[in-house]
């Protein structure tokens, strides 16, 4: 069994055009004489490797705490793709109820509306991209309805340089922030 992270690291990576920085607050050190070492954070709810609930896009939304865990469990399948998948491109892969789905595409695969509406009738459990953003800046908000208003949470800012295509085992549980919007996960995938 292997294990490959694909999770971007939490203060190094940058944040999406207008959303906060992370940081660190170094409130103990050994170094400095302290007994032990105690840090604090502050980070955007979408910083890095996190998942979109619901309630992201949808007033009476899901929050993150309240996302069936199931559905960020289990089998996957790593795709790859470049720009903007279209409902077509959707139908071609002819996704399967219960299907997890991560676009492989160096930060720059993304769903348009249609795609996402293709894939919102398909009964999939999830489906991810390695960019910032599932869905292209000039339709932000298109892909993120279809596919949050049919219950299928985003994993958004994987890591998937190092991921050949395939099939694999996905585990990306978020935190239990209670009604949040959305929250960083720590994803990996494995490969027997």
């Amino acid at each position: 069994m292997k294990l490959i992270d694909i999770t971007r690291e939490l203060f190094s990576s940058p944040p999406y055009p207008g959303d906060p920085a992370p940081r660190q607050e170094l409130l103990r050190r050994m170094e400095l004489g302290d007994d032990f070492n105690l840090s604090g954070f502050y980070a955007c709810c979408h910083s890095a490797t996190h998942l979109d609930a619901p309630l992201h896009f949808l007033s009476d939304g899901d929050s993150v705490d309240q996302v069936d865990l199931n559905r960020c469990i289990g089998p996957c399948k790593v795709i790859p793709a470049k720009g903007v998948l279209t409902g077509a491109d959707i139908d071609r892969l002819a996704p399967q109820p219960g299907d997890r789905l991560l676009f492989r595409g160096n930060g720059r695969a993304f769903l348009s509306k249609s795609a996402a509406f293709a894939l919102a009738g398909t009964g999939i459990f999830l489906v991810g991209t390695d960019a910032q953003s599932i869905a292209p800046a000039c339709d932000e908000a298109g892909p993120h309805t279809e596919l949050l208003g049919a219950g299928i949470p985003i994993l958004e800012e994987l890591d998937l340089t190092a991921v050949p295509p395939g099939p694999y085992r996905l585990i990306a549980l978020p935190l239990r922030l209670g009604g949040a919007e959305a929250s960083p996960v720590r994803a990996v995938l494995i490969r027997d």
